[in-house]
Parts: structure tokens; sequence; C-alpha cells
């Protein structure tokens, strides 16, 4: 039976205080593995300590972890990926568990669920939780869903979602990116809870509550209309039909008592967000067709994929 291969990749920025502990520990539970530090322009030395610790260092130069991801997915061939950061907030005991289901077929992608364990005593930043709850509910509603954490950096993936996947993200949305499109694509998603713990003293997160915060906002609003826009349009027009009614039905309402239709402005008004409503009801329902296609030729690719590999 052939030996099936995993890839461990950290995406690394400024990491010096827990990244040759990180390598370690994963080499400890993967001694099969190899394990890839992807530096990001860091300037305290974590390239050299992860090479002493005994990982394969490469860089990636532009910043974000999305641009790393980017590039890791894209260099490295495995039959099992597993990410992880480089900050020492997951501990490797699941690791096991979550190659095996991998490598077993039962799952294209493992997710590293924080959020049923110990993630909310762990943290410290109030704001954060927040918004992982907030992501987390708009996600599930959006996309009909039920994972329950969707911003955890630790994950394992095939060899299929990994090549198949476009990582478009820059920045620390790509998690979001990830959880979407795996739901979309209707790939096999596996949540196991895993142990959380805050960072070391002297270990300081590159996550911007708010201005990160504001970009994974954006990110969801961009794929719910990319993955689903005939749901995202729908709502637009259902908004606009609304609103024009409002504006509209006085007008009307005044020309059925009086025979003059003494509010002529709002009748206009009324009348062009119907309209608008409209249009965006038929744009939904063309989208809606061209992103059905687009998971149709999306299911070819992924068979084309499996041809290549025999």
């Amino acid at each position: 039976m052939e030996k099936k291969s995993i890839a461990i990749l950290i995406p690394c920025y400024n990491e010096s205080k827990t990244v040759a502990k990180v390598v370690k520990d994963y080499k400890k539970v993967l001694p099969e593995a190899d394990i890839y530090v992807y530096d990001n322009n860091s300037t305290d030395g974590t390239d050299e300590l992860a090479k002493k610790a005994g990982a394969i260092v490469r860089y990636e130069y532009r910043q974000g972890k999305g641009n790393v991801i980017r590039s890791m997915f894209k260099d490295i061939d495995a039959d099992c990926y597993l990410m992880i950061d480089g900050d020492d907030t997951y501990p490797a005991e699941d690791a096991r568990k979550m190659c095996d289901l991998v490598l077993s077929g039962k799952a294209d992608m493992v997710v590293g669920d924080r959020l049923s364990s110990t993630y909310f005593t762990e943290n410290k930043r109030p704001f954060h939780n927040f918004g992982n709850r907030l992501v987390r509910w708009l996600i599930n509603h959006l996309f009909d869903n039920k994972i329950k954490d969707i911003m955890t950096g630790y994950r394992a993936f095939s060899y299929d979602f990994v090549k198949g996947f476009p990582v478009l993200s820059k920045g620390f949305e790509i998690e979001t990116e990830m959880t979407i499109h795996a739901v979309d694509k209707n790939f096999k998603v596996v949540e196991i809870p895993v142990q959380y713990r805050d960072r070391p003293s002297g270990s300081v997160s590159k996550l911007n509550t708010y201005k990160d915060g504001f970009k994974v906002l954006k990110t969801i609003a961009t794929l719910f209309k990319e993955y689903k826009p005939g749901a995202f349009f729908n709502l637009l027009a259902f908004i606009f039909a609304i609103i024009g009614l409002i504006i509209v039905i006085p007008a009307f309402n005044g020309y059925f008592h009086t025979g003059y239709v003494e509010k002529f402005p709002s009748l206009i008004v009324g009348c062009f967000s119907i309209t608008i409503g409209l249009l965006n009801m038929i744009t939904g329902i063309i989208l809606g067709v061209i992103a059905k296609k687009h998971r149709q030729l999306y299911e070819l690719y992924l068979n084309m994929l499996h041809e290549q590999d025999k």
C-alpha cells in the first residue's frame, strides 16, 4: 500500500517567540510529515528559528495571510495538508485525528472547532469573541449551514480541495473564504472540537479587531453576491419594491379619492424604485443560472483532477 504524504503548513509573520515550539510539537505527533514555514516578511528572525527546529522555510513577499496560503497551495503537493498558525495557540494533540479523516476519504476539509471548547475562556479580546459569533451567524444563515467555527486557522485539507480552491483574499479573511467555498461546492466538511490557548506572553496578534473585522464582513457580502447571486439580488429586489410601494400607495390612494394625482413626484420616485427592484430580480435570475453552470463545470474539473491522479 502506497504511503500517503502529509504537509504541515505554517504561515508566519514575526512569530519568533513561538515558531520553534510549534514546529517541534507537530514534528513529534506527525514525524512522517513535511513541515513548511512560509515567512511573510518577518523582521525578528522567525525564519532562522524555524530552520533550526527542522522546518522547510520558504518566503512570501506579498504581505497578508491570504497571499501566503495562495503560494502554499500552489507550490506544495501532498495527499493531506494540515494548516496551523505559528503562534502556539493550537495544541498538537488533535493533528493526527484531523489528518486521518482526510486520508481516509471521510473529509475534504476538517475544521478545528475552537468555539466549542476553550476559545471563549482563553481568548482575552472580547470583540474577537463577538466577531466570531457574528461571522458564524451570518455564514450559517446566508449559506444555510451549521458550521460552528468559521474563522479558525486550524484545518486539514484534501488534495482536491487545495488544488481546486481559487484563493482571492489577501489577508485574514481567507478562512471565511475557505469555509464558503467548501459549503458552496459541496465538499465533505467535518468539524472536531480542538483545544485553544491564548498567545503566550510577549507574542502579539497581527489581527486588527476592527480593520480586519470589517474586511471579513465585506468578504461575506461579496461572496454572498458571487456564490448566491439569486438570493442576493432577490433581497435587493424585495427592498426596492417595498420602498417603492410605500411611496406609491399614498399617491394612488389620493387619486382614487379625488381623481387627481396630487403627489406626482412621489409617484415617479416610487415607480422608479419598483423598476429597480424588477431589474434586480431579473439580474438575480440570470446570474443564478450562471452560478449553477459554474458549479457544474467545477464538478467536471474535480473529475479531471481524479483522472490525472490515476
